[in-house]
């Protein structure tokens, strides 16, 4: 699975261009960031890839939790984004 990595100086479009690319391809996809300016562009990115992938009929969710990663040396806790196609059940009336 692909980790896309967030860095507060990300550009948040940029980042939703490519959680789109992923969701299409491979129906789901992991956005990681430490700090709260990485969290914010995180966070904004999803709001945006969600409305390119609207266009394409694609509907999808966001599963936040807590990692440790080891970032030179150091544990450090970051947030990290599952983002995934929603599943859509077909009700039959």
């Amino acid at each position: 699975m692909d980790i896309i990595k967030v860095a507060a100086t990300s550009r948040s479009t940029a980042v939703a261009g490519a959680i789109a690319g992923v969701i299409r391809e491979q129906g789901q996809v992991d956005v990681q960031a430490i700090g709260a300016g990485a969290v914010n562009q995180a966070v904004k990115a999803v709001a945006i890839a969600r409305s390119y992938l609207e266009l394409d009929g694609i509907d999808v969710v966001c599963i936040p939790s807590f990692v440790e990663v080891m970032i030179d040396g150091q544990e450090r806790t970051a947030v990290r984004l599952r983002i995934e196609k929603r599943c859509t059940s077909t009700k039959i009336e």
